[in-house]
């Protein structure tokens, strides 16, 4: 072999060698401090797009209380928005119209939550056909609280009760 081959081969070794380094160092500083949650686009000032989606839907809603759509008569007493409590989204409004609402970090979340601890698929918020509301956690790391209480489980929300993820915390209200 001739010395300019094995030079090149010899760079070419190194290039790859530096790069393989460089991907481990990208792996582990993920996993210390975690992928970069971006803004939605379009997002201004503290108004969020989830808090403007009830106004647009209340003739739905209304329609539905009146034995309209597909859940039939809404019961008195039942719960028609999700509110977050605590976290960075607090004061954030859902409308309850019967859809299954997703929380996480994830981009298409109908709740994008902005926490360290939670994961992009964290939970999901949906009605049974009985009108009850229930949370599950999809497999998250950190887990998904109902009343200090982690769930492994499907579970059915009683109103008022608080769902913890992580730093943000959501209840059923009327």
């Amino acid at each position: 072999m001739s010395e300019l081959t094995l030079t090149v081969m010899r760079l070419g070794f190194l290039a790859v060698l530096w790069l393989f380094v460089i991907v481990a160092v990208q792996v582990i500083r993920s996993d210390l401090f975690g992928t970069r949650v971006t803004q939605r686009a379009g997002r201004r000032g503290p108004e969020r797009p989830a808090a403007a989606r009830p106004q647009q839907a209340a003739p739905q809603q209304q329609a539905a209380s009146r034995g309209g759509g597909r859940g039939g008569r809404t019961k008195r007493g039942a719960p028609t928005k999700l509110v977050v409590s605590e976290g960075s989204l607090s004061g954030t409004t859902v409308a309850l119209q019967g859809q299954t609402i997703s929380l996480g970090r994830a981009h298409d979340s109908t709740i994008v939550l902005d926490d360290d601890y939670a994961s992009s698929r964290h939970a999901r918020i949906y009605p049974d056909r009985d009108g009850q509301w229930i949370v599950e956690d999809l497999g998250s790391t950190n887990g998904t609280y109902l009343d200090r209480t982690r769930l492994t489980t499907p579970t059915p929300i009683p109103p008022g009760a608080p769902i913890r993820i992580g730093k943000t915390v959501i209840e059923l209200r009327k």
